[in-house]
């Protein structure tokens, strides 16, 4: 009898290994718990089989037991097959209320509140392909997904902000294509040259291994032959070193060729601090924007407190004047997990032909080109995936081609992920 009963809980215990690997988290709790109920159901027949055994009765009721244990491992099997798709599908996102307040020369102004909502739906249809799925509120800007609040509680804007698929079928290889986040390494987010809500929209690929790294991207303004077909393409390189224990060095260096030069506005009949010309009655920017971008960090402990000090400078070579913009910063501490906090300070300087104005950062000097000025910032986990922050922004816009008008912007927000 005990025989039989040991091969009644092996069938239990390994059926039940080789099915947890795939079976999602309440359906183990609920097998669990019939094991556990089968367990005492064991325990009671031996105990009755003890009993019978005593009374000089040889006939033991055991094999309907077993049958109904492997019944159950069955049916948890199938249903495991049945929902294994769930498995390899995730949502992720964030959530982010800001409140601002805008003062600039000339200008009434301005204080609104605003929020921006994200969320991706990430399959994994095997283990070297992934497709995602992404909508965030705000307009079609390419570079904002913030939505201001108002309207007598008009309903909101949402829209495409991912749609890709990215293959990993080589080691230390990814090729994404489709509409996706930036490819490049950026140094502290820095949005010198990119906004962090862009999303390129084309071709890309990449490889890394513990020190080098190398990205490279085809990025359209226009794919339709129709419309002037033209993208943007750019290729980088990179290293990440460990000097010492708790020193960190990473440098990288990156081509884009933005080709602009008698091409009417690209978006909203705007050229956001860029240079332009008349021709043929038409404005038109007067510059391709032929970029050469260094960025740099290190990262090191100071009394048990993370610093980084970095630096990102861009210059483009087809510009004849006013070609070149730079940021330098500093940030004490690293908002990750509950109860950690930071601090960070930067300068920056962006000349009007420096870069592609329609993509730099929308929040600093109000977006764009031409401005210069002082940013702070400082963030709390109030748990691991709630925080608040504040940013300031002071300096002028405008410098170059004119008037200039000094610009300051506070925001105060609060967020999650999920």
């Amino acid at each position: 009898m005990k025989k039989v009963m040991s091969v009644a809980v092996a069938s239990v215990l390994f059926g039940s290994v080789g099915v947890y690997a795939d079976v999602p988290e309440s359906e183990w709790r609920e097998f669990k718990e019939q094991y556990a109920a089968l367990a005492n159901r064991v325990n009671a027949l031996e105990a009755e089989n003890q009993k019978l055994k005593a009374m000089g009765v040889g006939t033991f009721v055991t094999v309907e037991d077993l049958s109904a244990t492997n019944e159950k491992i069955a049916t948890l099997e199938k249903q495991n097959k049945s929902t294994s798709w769930a498995e390899s599908v995730k949502w992720k996102g964030d959530f982010r209320y800001r409140y601002e307040d805008i003062e600039e020369d000339g200008k009434n102004d301005r204080d609104r509140n605003r929020i921006r909502a994200r969320a991706a739906l990430i399959a994994k249809p095997s283990d070297t392909t992934e497709v995602g799925l992404g909508l965030a509120t705000g307009g079609d800007d390419p570079v904002s997904t913030n939505q201001t609040l108002g309207g007598g509680g008009s309903t909101k804007d949402v829209r495409l902000d991912l749609g890709y698929l990215r293959w990993t079928g080589l080691e230390n290889t990814y090729v994404t294509a489709g509409k996706f986040k930036n490819n490049y390494y950026v140094e502290q987010k820095s949005s010198l040259i990119w906004d962090g809500d862009f999303r390129p929209e084309g071709i890309a690929a990449g490889w890394s291994n513990d020190m080098f790294f190398a990205n490279a991207s085809y990025n359209f303004i226009e794919s339709d032959s129709r419309n002037d077909d033209d993208g943007i393409w750019g290729a980088q390189v990179g290293a990440e070193f460990t000097l010492f224990e708790s020193l960190k060095l990473t440098a990288a260096a990156k081509y884009l060729d933005i080709p602009t030069k008698g091409r009417t506005a690209i978006y909203d009949d705007d050229f956001f601090g860029n240079s332009t010309i008349s021709e043929n009655g038409e404005e038109v920017y007067q510059y391709d924007y032929n970029l050469y971008n260094l960025s740099l960090g290190v990262s090191f402990n100071l009394f048990d407190m993370a610093v980084t000090v970095y630096g990102d400078y861009v210059e483009n070579d087809d510009a004849d004047d006013l070609e070149t913009g730079y940021l330098a910063g500093v940030k004490l501490g690293k908002a990750k997990a509950q109860g950690s906090w930071q601090v960070q300070y930067q300068y920056e300087d962006l000349e009007a032909d420096a870069t592609l104005g329609l993509i730099t950062d929308s929040d600093f000097m109000g977006g764009g080109t031409d401005g210069e000025g002082h940013k702070f910032s400082a963030k709390y986990m109030i748990d691991n995936a709630w925080y608040v922050g504040t940013t300031y922004f002071d300096g002028s816009r405008g410098v170059d081609l004119g008037n200039d008008a000094d610009y300051t912007r506070l925001m105060l927000d609060t967020g999650f992920k999920y």
